[in-house]
């Protein structure tokens, strides 16, 4: 025993293509709700049962990955698991997988609407069985209440909550949401691959697993960030104690567009992530956001990097390929790296087959250094009859830049300067006229750009009028001549 760790030293190795039965005994005292696990939860849930078994460490391409259970972050092998809950029979239960019992539960399993059928004895037994996941989480009290939704084309959906009717109608509403959600998050981000999901109230206040989270409350952004999971967790399964960017990230990213295009918002969607974000590099807790998750120093500077940068690192990756590339490299690491435990580069390596641009520089910069983005308009000159304007990189992370000149008619111009190192530009992204430039060497402290327009005519410079670009100094970025 190494604390929360079991070594287990095989009398034989195993050949490949050859196995081994493992069989293992265990026993534990639910204790009082910890995290993700335990009884008696602030919103009165019974049991809310995560991390409660012994689970195989993943062994992949780096060795095995040993790392002890700290609260922290996931990472395990994929396998089939069938699993039978027995206890009081007044108990009613949500879960990973999919009720094989159905018949004899009821409780809305069999069909919508059906009780918790009667039976002898004092004790019930529900069977479940998730194929190909990699965890398991179960939840029970007495009076939960279950109801379902069908998504088109894909999973049905449970909510098990607790039955109080002052909550009733929000979570009848939410359900609704979620299931009008589905088709969007299918087309964007790609199929969701099991045939089931359950949104179950129980402890840990938004907790992912394979085919269910435990959500502490009726929270739609809370339903929507954790079934995002499902993509970039449960289905592609980064090792998230190294790289939890890769999940939360990815999620957060995901949650905040699927919202949004559920709300119809046209607004900037990631300004709060941006906003933190701007808030930790000004802060002395910043890191690397490849700092492994147990080791990052703080939670403030955890959070930063998993939640924040990860989503940033996408929306910012919109910003220097185009949209509609971001869109074709979303699918593509789907269906590339599915059920197969990517990592960083090989998401780098889609992107940069996708885009067709190279973005090495992109990652190493974002993942490995706390270097950032800073662009300022430095100066704009009449010549002749053309108009020049410098731009000034003041920051350490290099990017393309574009630059938007509004004229007193109404007019715009985009002008677009792509990166050495990127080997290409992206698309045009709107109806601006736009004027693309020789790259801009990324050692070069400055660039100029010029219009054919007076001096006189033009009211506003701004550098990325999209707010995509990560720069910690955007009162640099605008110019307004009056």
């Amino acid at each position: 025993m190494h604390e929360t760790l079991l070594e287990v030293n095989l009398d034989d190795p195993i050949r490949p293509g050859k196995s081994v039965i493992l069989n293992t005994e265990f026993n534990c005292q639910v204790p009082k709700l910890s995290r993700r696990s335990g009884r008696d939860n602030p919103e009165g849930v019974r049991y809310s049962l995560g991390q409660w078994y012994p689970k195989l460490a993943e062994y992949d391409y780096e060795g095995w990955h040993a790392d002890p259970y700290i609260s922290r972050e996931f990472y395990g092998v994929w396998g089939d698991y069938d699993v039978n809950i027995t206890l009081d029979k007044t108990y009613k239960l949500g879960a990973t997988g999919v009720l094989q019992n159905a018949s004899s539960i009821g409780w809305g399993y069999d069909k919508e609407g059906t009780d918790l059928k009667t039976i002898e004895g004092a004790t019930r037994t529900w069977k479940f069985s998730a194929k190909n996941v990699h965890d398991f989480v179960w939840a029970a009290d007495p009076t939960y209440k279950h109801i379902t939704r069908k998504t088109e084309n894909g999973p049905l959906l449970h909510f098990i909550y607790k039955a109080v009717d002052s909550v009733e109608t929000r979570w009848q509403r939410n359900a609704d949401s979620a299931a009008m959600c589905y088709p969007f998050m299918a087309k964007t981000f790609g199929p969701y691959s099991y045939s089931d999901y359950s949104f179950i109230q129980g402890g840990g206040g938004g907790t992912e697993y394979p085919m269910a989270t435990l959500v502490a409350n009726f929270s739609l952004g809370t339903f929507i960030h954790e079934w995002c999971h499902s993509w970039y967790q449960m289905m592609l399964g980064s090792n998230e104690n190294e790289w939890a960017f890769m999940d939360e990230g990815f999620a957060s990213y995901a949650d905040t567009r699927t919202l949004t295009w559920l709300r119809n918002d046209n607004s900037f969607r990631y300004k709060r992530h941006y906003e933190s974000y701007y808030k930790l590099v000004a802060s002395k807790y910043d890191e690397p956001m490849g700092t492994p998750a147990n080791f990052t120093a703080t939670n403030f500077a955890y959070n930063g990097n998993a939640y924040t940068k990860g989503a940033i690192f996408m929306s910012q990756l919109g910003y220097v390929v185009g949209e509609a590339n971001l869109d074709k490299i979303l699918l593509e690491y789907y269906k590339k790296w599915r059920f197969k435990h990517p990592n960083p580069n090989d998401f780098i390596t889609v992107a940069q087959k996708a885009s067709g641009m190279q973005l090495q520089w992109y990652l190493q910069y974002f993942l490995y250094t706390t270097k950032t983005v800073d662009y300022s308009i430095d100066s704009l000159w009449a010549d002749g009859s053309n108009t020049n304007i410098r731009i000034r990189n003041v920051g350490q992370m290099p990017m393309p830049i574009d630059v938007l000149l509004t004229f007193k008619d109404g007019s715009k111009e985009l002008h677009y300067i792509s990166l050495d190192m990127m080997f290409g530009a992206k698309p045009p992204e709107n109806n601006f006229p736009r004027k693309v430039y020789a790259p801009w060497p990324f050692i070069n402290e400055t660039y100029t750009i010029n219009t054919s327009q007076k001096i006189s005519d033009i009211v506003n410079v701004e550098i990325d009028p999209s707010q995509r670009l990560a720069d910690v100094d955007k009162l640099k970025n605008k110019l307004e001549l009056k």
